[in-house]
């Protein structure tokens, strides 16, 4: 390996460090305010390791995956209303799907992580992480959010 290559892999790496702590820092400019502490006490481990650091859960691993009830799933965070029932399909991914969100209910913003550009998406109320929007998914929109069940608190009509 010779200097340039060090010094363009360093470079590199310093980028996706940089990346990774300014989407942390970017939480708080939502109208939901909650400190690092009480997220920690509000969620368990884990829900506070997706919503609000921006981990994945695995696939196939939420209830929410299958459920096929009429009603609005919430934000874990903060219970601001995000998707209806009726914008849900099975992408067959893993994760519960959606090709449209409630209005204003959604922020995004690139996520460059993993050497690749993705459209991260946060409730627009409290900034928890949701997950992922593509352009593979049904009409109308041809979008496909891409969300981790855990950020989402299921409510029946």
């Amino acid at each position: 390996m010779n200097r340039r290559m060090l010094l363009k892999l360093s470079l590199s790496t310093l980028a996706i460090f940089a990346n990774y702590s300014v989407a942390k820092d970017q939480a708080s400019g939502f109208p939901f305010q909650l400190s690092k502490d009480e997220w920690k006490e509000k969620l368990t481990p884990f829900e506070f390791a997706v919503l609000r650091e921006e981990a994945t859960e695995r696939a196939f691993t939420s209830p929410l995956n299958d459920n096929s009830k009429v009603g609005i799933y919430h934000c874990k965070g903060c219970d601001q209303k995000l998707y209806l029932s009726k914008y849900k399909y099975d992408s067959g991914t893993g994760w519960p799907s959606f090709y449209k969100e409630i209005e204003g209910a959604v922020s995004t913003r690139r996520d460059r992580k993993f050497f690749m550009l993705r459209i991260e998406c946060h409730c627009s109320n409290c900034g928890s992480h949701l997950g992922h929007i593509f352009d593979d998914g049904p009409e109308p929109t041809g979008k496909r959010h891409c969300i981790n069940g855990i950020s989402l608190v299921f409510r029946k009509a």
